[in-house]
């Protein structure tokens, strides 16, 4: 046990001797003191809260972002620019206003999401593997659908004459996007081919099929998701050789091909490929369905940039064609795959999606202003993701501890997984990370407990906000009450009396557009 705590010991003082790695400006306390009275000097001015009425509504959804992911991706942010990283602010940090959210299902301590989806898009909390319904539906039951339906805050906008847009790097018809127009007992019933015969002959319909009837004329639709739009056994438009990416409606519709004929005199395209995409004058376009792959989007850094587009583009080009309407929009944006990763014990594709969504949260800013739009940054559920070991400041974070293990005497990555795949055994003991290419992108960071697929944390996740009423979403709350706060800023749904009786008054209008163009710039900069 000495020899032990010699050996630790001996390491942190090790750690301790090196070379400090950070700027020479950090060793005056009048650096740290500044700072601080500068970031006091901006806290101040949120004394004068912005109830404006928020015209624009933006989510933004990274899914499986919890804390850890949040903070790690802030770091990668800052060494891919050539700097240390933990001194970084993400595009989210700079929001005003943080909160966390409590992402328990109805049914279950640590969620899926599905039910996640339901509460933070439909205001009820649900029951795990269950969308746009509540908690009295049973998952795969089809029984118990009738009756249970919720509408989302998409709905809520839509029916208030906004615009309305669906961005994911998942399909359109994965769980978070499909709880913002769809009513399924099963999140797995991507298409009609997913679904038992009894679900299909008691009438419950596919969630592809969903998202065309449910709610008409959803005006963008950007994603992954194609298999699930054509007849069994049709090719696929860009892998036709590929068996494995054909249609898989049994009931012989081509959804695409309905969308396309409803829309002949509405401006609206279908796209499936990046360059068709961004060949699009947004001023000429009212509605978008953009299908680029035949399931998920792939991953940013394994993207074939030639054909599929980035998160950031399309909500680019999305704001673009949404914030024409004089009403407003309301905006769905996920960044599905960071859950991927993390469930692949692939820590280096999940932290890169988080950074790209990012990158896209930034170009909605500058599309937009606090002065009329709400945006919001939160997670449905975290994981059991993690990093640390003492690392010293600048520490690659995808790199080593500084430190052995006292028990095998290896080394160990700072990033870490509680279960996964990662798990592995050579000789009957823990793999010895440095015999291989920790850094290299699919890398499987070593898990405590086998499993083929990683799991969901059970903690809290962030709500970062800003925009108009942003002050709302403050303290510990539950995570159905997101949607209820961006309905009250937008005055659509059942939260209208206020709006009615404030019109005009200066409480919900006292800044000017000048000052907000100032606090956009602001923000910016900071």
């Amino acid at each position: 046990m000495k020899v032990a705590a010699l050996f630790i010991l001996g390491c942190l003082v090790w750690g301790g001797m090196a070379k400090p790695e950070f700027p020479e400006s950090e060793k005056d306390p009048d650096f740290w003191k500044e700072w601080a009275q500068r970031t006091l000097k901006n806290a101040l001015t949120l004394q004068d809260l912005n109830k404006n009425i928020a015209k624009n509504i933006i989510l933004f959804l990274g899914d499986g972002m919890g804390v850890p992911t949040v903070t790690a991706a802030r770091i990668l942010k800052g060494q891919m620019s050539g700097h240390s990283g933990e001194e970084t602010q993400l595009e989210m940090d700079k929001f005003p206003f943080v909160a966390l959210s409590k992402t328990y299902n109805t049914n279950a301590q640590v969620p899926d999401s599905a039910g996640t989806a339901t509460a933070y898009l439909c205001g009820v909390k649900a029951n795990e593997g269950t969308v746009g319904v509540s908690a009295a539906a049973v998952r795969s039951q089809c029984n118990t659908t009738r009756g249970n339906e919720v509408s989302s805050i998409l709905k809520w906008a839509k029916d208030a004459g906004k615009s309305v847009g669906i961005v994911t790097t998942t399909r359109v018809n994965h769980a978070t996007p499909s709880a913002a127009y769809a009513h399924c007992v099963d999140r797995d019933w991507y298409s009609d081919g997913d679904m038992p015969t009894e679900a299909l002959q008691s009438g419950c319909k596919d969630i592809a099929r969903q998202l065309f009837e449910n709610i008409p004329n959803i005006d963008v639709i950007m994603g992954g998701g194609r298999r699930s739009m054509y007849p069994r056994n049709t090719p696929d438009v860009e892998y036709p050789g590929d068996k494995k990416h054909n249609g898989t409606r049994k009931d012989g519709r081509n959804l695409v091909g309905v969308w396309t004929d409803s829309m002949k005199d509405k401006k609206g395209y279908y796209v499936w490929n990046r360059k068709d995409l961004l060949a699009l004058n947004p001023n000429n376009v009212d509605y978008l369905l953009g299908l680029f792959e035949p399931g998920d989007l792939p991953y940013e850094l394994e993207r074939n940039k030639e054909t599929d587009p980035s998160l950031t583009e399309m909500v680019d080009v999305a704001i673009k064609i949404l914030k024409k309407n004089e009403r407003g929009f309301y905006l769905l944006v996920e960044g599905g795959r960071i859950d991927h990763g993390h469930h692949e014990g692939k820590a280096k594709q999940a932290l890169h999606e988080a950074v790209e969504m990012d990158r896209a949260i930034t170009r909605a800013g500058l599309l937009t202003s606090i002065y009329d739009t709400l945006t919001v940054v939160t997670a449905d559920h975290s994981h059991v993701f993690s990093f640390g070991g003492y690392t010293q400041r600048g520490n690659s974070i995808f790199g080593l501890a500084p430190m052995v293990s006292d028990i095998d005497q290896k080394p160990f990555t700072s990033i870490l997984y509680g279960n996964g795949p990662g798990f592995k055994l050579v000789n009957g003991t823990r793999e010895n990370v440095s015999t291989v290419d920790y850094a290299q992108n699919n890398y499987l960071a070593q898990s405590a407990v086998p499993l083929s697929m990683e799991t969901h944390g059970g903690e809290d996740v962030a709500i970062f906000s800003k925009g108009p009423m942003a002050h709302l979403l403050h303290g510990v709350q539950e995570q159905h009450y997101i949607p209820h706060v961006m309905a009250y800023a937008a005055c659509i749904g059942q939260n209208k009396d206020h709006c009615r009786a404030n019109s005009g008054s200066p409480s919900l209008s006292h800044i000017s557009p000048t000052l907000a163009f100032l606090l956009s710039v602001k923000w910016l900069l900071c």
